[in-house]
């Protein structure tokens, strides 16, 4: 497999953002989103998928966070997109299950090339600290537009916000891991009975 790089910059009315991806790193994380659990969130990502992210993002957040968080997820989307490439030899489908403490979250992903959000999760708190719960639906959808992939995401059960969130981040990190390991038996094929995603 070639060099699974690719770096986007998204420049809008409310955002400027960059993200670099190594979809073969050691995940490792430089993350300067303006968004301190949004952070924490994509930092699970680069560990549990063993990829190295580097996102820069500057946003209204005089305003609120939306526009940067769902740019973001735009942003990721399209990196992990031109990384990945064709798609020939990667496993294509990939799904974890992850607990922390009480709460349990399922997440499984399709590199498709066909986009699909189905988000199954009630946060018990609107907000987590000064981050919004309801952005990470934004950031999810953003991501799967761009990404071009169908994405489900399941919280099974759980009391606590942040343990909800922080499950489902590491299980979407650990199932793009196994998504986009190259599958040794598959050298060269798209990842489909019909040839094509």
């Amino acid at each position: 497999m070639t060099d699974r790089k690719a770096s986007v910059e998204r420049n809008t009315l409310e955002t400027q953002i960059r993200v670099s991806v190594n979809l073969d790193g050691t995940g490792d994380s430089r993350l300067e989103t303006g968004v301190p659990f949004l952070d924490h969130m994509l930092d699970q990502v680069a560990r549990h998928g063993l990829i190295d992210l580097d996102i820069q993002a500057q946003g209204d957040l005089h305003i609120d966070a939306h526009h940067t968080v769902e740019d973001i997820g735009i942003s990721l989307g399209q990196a992990i997109a031109g990384a990945v490439g064709d798609k020939k030899g990667i496993r294509r489908y990939g799904h974890a299950y992850v607990p922390l403490d009480e709460a349990l979250s399922r997440v499984v992903v399709d590199f498709s090339g066909r986009p699909g959000l189905v988000h199954e999760v009630d946060y018990p708190r609107a907000s987590i600290g000064q981050f919004d719960t309801e952005l990470f639906f934004e950031f999810f959808q953003g991501f799967v537009n761009h990404a071009a992939v169908t994405l489900h995401i399941d919280n099974i059960r759980g009391r606590n916000a942040h343990h909800i969130a922080e499950t489902i981040f590491k299980a979407f990190g650990r199932a793009l891991r196994m998504a986009l390991e190259p599958d040794p038996r598959m050298q060269g094929v798209m990842p489909s009975t019909k040839g094509s995603l």
